[in-house]
């Protein structure tokens, strides 16, 4: 068998392997930046739009303060005021215009970075493994996909927007003031340096404190997650105290670190805002002054005192803003920064770089000496079997002897090893190493059925019909019945309160495990996949659905190659091989009779799967002849 590793494939012999529809977000989020800067460039054209909307209406702000000036003097000569007044009308029209268009711009650069980002993170989370989410729980994912999401868009947004207004009316308003009367702008910026000082002081607090907010926020929703989806072990062990006080410490941590934050936010407002209000005074106090004097003896006019005020008033809530500028854009840093643990993290699994086969038909697996360790513990040691196209394999053994390992290793849902795993075309001689396959033709070619279900908070049908693009269509329910009938659930979901359009709840909590393991199993058949994995689909089943399912075994294993990992020697028995698992290694492999025959860990267990069933006809049989005479 010659297997492809790196060069071009060549077209095999067969017909078009057919694979699920796949979600084209990796395409549409590919070219999205994953720096903070990169963002910043990606958005620069609506970014530059909406400061020069902003630099609009700062500079007719001016041009009213100016023309306000002349309108108070006119009307102390008692000139006509008629020109001056439009002149006004006319530039607060053009403000109201560009303030408007500054918020279109800027706001909506914000929402588009959300989007983008999200869709960027869940790409992002599909690609990363089993090591990452030990690492990083489901809640803590959660707070950052949501709060520090929404932190990042107000960067953005509404932070970019005031920074960009800061500047733009500190100029604006300056040329005003300094052009009336420099000695009363450097009497009213008394406090200038209190601003300054207080607010270089807060925002290297600001970032800390945030940070550590959020991530105490995160530690707080993975809590409620975890006791959200266990509550019914939480409530069959009584252990609802304990876990009442693990929330509580993690809400106490939450709640110093969100009191500490509002105390750094609570100090800088009045400080500003108090240095503010003096200057304010400060202005009324020279300013008055200069106006008594009059103009001719080096004071200012009432036109004058007026625009200056104007002037000052519009300076006066960028000074503020200023600190809650600082603050939208430090906690937008420490939410990047949050978020960009995420996008750095580094995939254990990547996509290989060759192409699709073209022509379809069987395709089986080949796997050589097979192996893998968590941590330092190796449970696959040295596996080696072969799947020919169209043919059947059980993989059977002890619990914690590697079989569902294996099982997960085939569709590299684990780092499979270069050269270990290869899918092979036709009539076997031809291979393709798994891991130069792209992860969508792999996974689109081996279907896998898992032995740990996980259901989705949906309905039923949406659960069977995952890989259809339209689950509702009357073509795709008919699928999803056939589907649900040869896994042997059908007349139990007509059962449920709405049938198919049961919603099963969270993880499936609404069903049983029997039940929540056939629904796995007939949305795994849905697919019709090339090559099928099934994980233990027996160990949560009566007798009367195990003999059913065995038969679904039987007409599967005609259509396609099937891989079944089972402990169960009934099942084993109805594929073509079987492999018997040890500890990680392969011990034994043949047909059930050779295996029987040779006695071993499989013949251990037919004699006792044997003994069990003879038990239970005997146990059926008492049962039966007591009911008789009881008649």
């Amino acid at each position: 068998m010659e297997v492809l590793a790196g060069e071009p494939y060549m077209a095999p012999r067969t017909a078009p392997v057919s694979a699920p529809p796949v979600s084209d977000a990796g395409a549409r989020f590919a070219n999205v930046p994953r720096t903070m800067g990169g963002q910043f460039r990606r958005h620069l054209a609506p970014l530059v739009f909406g400061t020069l909307c902003l630099a609009t209406f700062q500079y007719a702000m001016n041009r009213i303060d100016w023309a306000t000036k002349a309108t108070v003097d006119r009307l102390q000569n008692g000139a006509s005021v008629g020109a001056v007044v439009a002149t006004i009308f006319a530039l607060a029209f053009v403000g109201f215009v560009a303030r408007v268009g500054s918020r279109w711009f800027i706001f909506n650069v914000g929402r588009d970075v959300e989007y983008e980002l999200r869709g960027l993170l869940l790409e992002k989370l599909h690609t990363l493994g089993a090591a990452f989410y030990r690492k990083m729980p489901a809640g803590d994912i959660m707070s950052r996909a949501s709060n520090d999401l929404m932190q990042v868009r107000l960067l953005f947004g509404f932070g970019a927007l005031n920074l960009a207004n800061v500047l733009f009316a500190l100029v604006s308003a300056l040329q005003v003031l300094l052009a009336i009367s420099p000695r009363l702008t450097l009497v009213s910026f008394v406090t200038l340096p209190i601003i300054l000082g207080s607010t270089r002081t807060v925002s290297k607090r600001l970032y800390t404190y945030t940070k550590e907010n959020q991530e105490t926020l995160g530690k707080l929703t993975e809590r409620v997650q975890a006791n959200l989806s266990g509550v019914r072990v939480v409530r069959s062990f009584a252990l609802e105290g304990f876990e009442e006080k693990r929330f509580e410490d993690a809400n106490r941590d939450y709640l110093g670190a969100s009191l500490r934050l509002a105390r750094l936010r609570g100090l800088f407002g009045p400080i500003t805002a108090a240095a503010t209000s003096i200057g304010t005074l400060a202005f009324f106090w020279y300013g008055g002054t200069l106006l008594l004097r009059g103009v001719a003896s080096g004071g200012i006019s009432k036109g004058d005192f007026f625009a200056f005020w104007l002037a000052y008033g519009r300076m006066t809530w960028p000074m503020i803003a200023l600190g809650f500028s600082i603050a939208i854009l430090q906690r937008g840093r420490a939410g990047w920064a949050r978020l960009a643990e995420i996008f750095d993290a580094e995939p254990e699994i990547v996509d290989g770089g060759l192409a699709a086969p073209t022509n379809g038909g069987p395709v089986g697996i080949s796997v050589t000496n097979l192996e893998f360790a968590y941590g330092e513990r190796r449970v696959v040691d040295g596996v080696t079997f072969e799947v020919p196209p169209g043919t059947s394999l059980a993989v059977v053994g002890r619990t914690g002897s590697g079989k569902s390992t294996v099982a997960m290793l085939l569709a590299r849902l684990l780092p499979t090893g270069r050269g270990q795993v290869a899918l092979t075309y036709g009539d076997g001689k031809t291979a393709i190493d798994v891991c130069d396959l792209p992860l969508t033709t792999l996974r689109g070619s081996v279907g896998y059925a898992q032995q740990d279900t996980f259901l989705f908070s949906t309905t039923v049908a949406k659960n069977i019909g995952l890989a259809l693009n339209d689950s509702d269509s009357p073509e795709a329910m008919a699928r999803i019945e056939a589907a649900a009938k040869e896994a042997s659930v059908y007349e139990e979901i007509l059962g449920l309160p709405e049938g198919f359009d049961t919603v099963v709840g969270e993880r499936g909590v609404q069903l049983s495990g029997g039940q929540k393991q056939r629904v796995a199993l007939a949305r795994a058949l849905l697919r019709e996949p090339p090559i099928l994995v099934l994980d233990d689909p027996l160990s949560a089943v009566d007798a009367r659905t195990e003999a059913n399912i065995l038969a679904a075994i039987d007409r599967q294993k005609t259509q396609r190659t099937l891989l079944l990992v089972t402990h169960r020697v009934a099942a084993a028995s109805r594929c073509d091989r079987i492999v018997v698992l040890d500890a990680g290694k392969v011990i034994a492999s043949g047909t059930h009779d050779e295996l029987v025959a040779a006695g071993g860990i499989y013949g251990s267990f037919a004699a006792e799967q044997a003994a069990e069933k003879e038990l239970e006809a005997f146990g059926s049989a008492e049962v039966t002849e007591l009911t008789g005479e009881s008649r």
